[in-house]
C-alpha cells in the first residue's frame, strides 16, 4: 500500500440542537501514485452526526469531488 495523507480543511460546525450535528469541510488527499510521484485530490464532504445514548454516531455522508484514491 502506498502512504496516504489526508487533511480536513476549513471545517464548519453546525450544532442542531444538543443531539445533531452537520460537519461540512474541504478533503484533501495526498498519496504517491504508481510511478512514485507525488499526487494530491480535493473533495468536499459534508457528514450529519445525531448522539445515541450518550454516543456520536455519523448518520449520513456525502463526497463532491473526486473519487477515491487509486490503488
Amino acid at each position: 500500500h502506498k502512504p496516504i495523507h489526508t487533511i480536513l480543511l476549513n471545517p464548519h460546525v453546525h450544532l442542531i440542537g444538543e443531539d445533531a450535528a452537520c460537519i461540512a469541510y474541504i478533503r484533501l488527499t495526498q498519496y504517491m501514485d504508481v510511478n512514485n510521484m507525488p499526487r494530491t485530490m480535493q473533495s468536499e464532504e459534508t457528514r450529519v452526526w445525531h448522539r445515541r445514548d450518550g454516543k456520536w454516531q455519523n448518520i449520513h455522508f456525502h463526497r463532491s469531488g473526486s473519487p477515491s484514491v487509486p490503488t
